[in-house]
């Protein structure tokens, strides 16, 4: 059975997928040395992995015997797109404090 595709949000959702990333801003890495730095199996690493490529977070790369891990953007994009909706929610609303504020010191 296919696992169901994982929005943005339920893939960061997950501290150790969260710390992957953070581990992947310093250099791309192999699978193995990401999983040294996390306390589960080889395959729970794996399987976090795999979430992370599928949602667009990273890419993989085979070069020899070795895969390499290197972040990727369009997983970032779309909680990037999501914030942005609701900065300009917030702009639009301390602007008009900011217009009220002005017509309050004026009269």
């Amino acid at each position: 059975m296919a696992q169901p595709t994982l929005d943005a949000f339920q893939v960061i959702a997950d501290p150790s997928r969260r710390k992957m990333l953070m581990l992947l801003t310093e250099d791309s890495r192999t699978i193995n040395s990401l999983a040294e730095n996390f306390d589960m199996s080889r395959p729970a690493v794996s399987k976090h992995i795999k979430i992370l490529y599928s949602a667009g977070f990273i890419s993989i790369k085979d070069i020899g015997r070795e895969r390499y891990c290197t972040l990727k953007q369009d997983g970032f994009n779309e909680l990037q797109k999501w914030i942005s909706h609701f900065d300009g929610f917030w702009i639009s609303k301390l602007k008009n404090l900011e217009r009220l504020l002005n017509n309050k010191l004026t009269n």
